[in-house]
């Protein structure tokens, strides 16, 4: 079994279109989430989001792969980008056959179907751009992803609603410490933020008019945003070799099934997988210092991982430190776990946990430490990133300071 190390990151967010910006943003407490810019917003009851603002795609893409290029395919590149280049890595040689990429999205081009239907139902027409297809199907990243650094392994998508980037992660680390690839590129992209989008969301009733206050007692829903966030896992002794910064190891990952609700989250279910990445990592409760929960603001999430967080770690909860960083960049869906490792990477690294902002008055059934408001400096050398998706699929990770 081969140790796994990420050697890169990239991300656009609400917060900062690179990761500099965003981990800022963190250590400040900045929230994200304004009043979106979109079309036909006055048609929405929700109207607040976090929205990628002064995003440009020509200033980033060509036309021709523009037409070629969903908005959350867009997002991924430069992403990807961002995290390549800090890798130092070059795939043009062998290592292109030795490297894979897996990507999670819930959703996939759901600004490419909302652009179609207003085509082809609002305005009429009996046509659609023949690229329709491939730029929507929720692959589409990933295989562009392949094509632009000449990826030639395993490269395929993970859709699991909000645990998708969290289940893509896994499997690219299972992937490399198995031997399967010497490095990965993995992560995460959604762009829901439409029309139709925040339309089909609003039905649900789950959504917060105002804010993302997760696990305040005066909470009133999620916030949808918008991004990706892409990492470089490596092979520990590869790394190691050609004198790559790492920035933390990928040391457990698991996986849980609810089974029993397609929107209200178990308990048990998230439990058993919390207590599967301790497990598969080598850890024990008190090596864990923070957990980036997936902390969404609604009463169901919140109560449900506080109390499982309780139940894996019993007498450890009292001091564990436990944020959810949705209340400032927004629950970017299946993109969401990806833009959340960056929190746990500023945790290990520089020892600051990211805040939950927005907190306003203590729930007596989240009695944890959520570090409410205001960043913290603290050193732990171990971690757990949370994400429990609708349907009841989980997926947890656990990472280590870099060795």
């Amino acid at each position: 079994m081969r140790r796994v190390v990420i050697t890169g990151a990239g991300t656009i967010n609400a917060l900062a279109h690179d990761v500099p910006g965003t981990l800022a943003a963190f250590r400040e407490g900045r929230c994200g989430i304004t009043p979106l810019d979109i079309r036909d917003r006055d048609r929405l009851a929700i109207q607040i989001g976090g929205q990628v603002h002064n995003w440009e795609p020509d200033e980033k893409f060509n036309r021709q792969q523009i037409v070629l290029y969903d908005k959350f395919t867009q997002f991924t590149l430069l992403a990807a980008r961002q995290a390549v280049a800090q890798s130092g890595l070059n795939f043009d040689g062998h290592l292109g056959y030795d490297t894979g990429i897996v990507l999670g999205t819930a959703a996939g081009g759901v600004n490419t179907w909302d652009e179609n239907y207003r085509t082809v139902y609002e305005e009429g027409k009996n046509r659609v751009h023949p690229f329709v297809v491939p730029k929507l199907m929720n692959s589409a990243a990933a295989s562009h992803l392949s094509m632009e650094f000449n990826i030639k392994g395993p490269v395929f998508t993970v859709s699991t609603a909000c645990a998708s980037s969290n289940h893509a992660m896994g499997q690219a680390f299972q992937m490399v410490r198995m031997g399967q690839c010497r490095a990965m590129i993995t992560g995460g992209s959604e762009a829901m933020l439409c029309f139709g989008g925040i339309k089909a969301w609003e039905g649900l009733r789950v959504m917060s008019k105002d804010a993302c206050r997760p696990f305040s007692l005066t909470r009133n829903g999620m916030v949808q945003g918008e991004g990706a966030a892409v990492f470089v896992f490596e092979d520990y002794e590869q790394a190691a070799r050609r004198g790559a910064e790492i920035l933390a190891e990928v040391v457990g990952f698991a996986m849980t099934s609810d089974a029993s609700d397609i929107v209200m989250p178990s308990k048990q279910g998230a439990s058993r997988a919390m207590a599967g990445a301790l497990r598969d990592a080598g850890m024990n409760a008190e090596d864990v210092g923070y957990i980036n929960a997936h902390g969404t603001g609604t009463a169901a999430n919140d109560k449900t991982e506080c109390a499982a967080v309780a139940d894996v770690f019993g007498a450890q909860a009292d001091r564990l430190m436990i944020s959810s960083t949705k209340s400032m960049h927004g629950h970017l869906i299946g993109g969401t776990g990806a833009v959340e490792l960056l929190a746990c990477i500023m945790a290990l690294r520089d020892g600051v946990i990211a805040p939950t902002v927005g907190y306003e008055e203590p729930d007596p059934e989240c009695a944890l430490d959520v570090v409410p408001n205001v960043a913290r400096e603290a050193k732990v050398n171990a971690v757990l990133s949370n994400a429990f998706a609708f349907g009841g699929l989980n997926a947890v990770l656990a990472l280590r300071k870099a060795p």
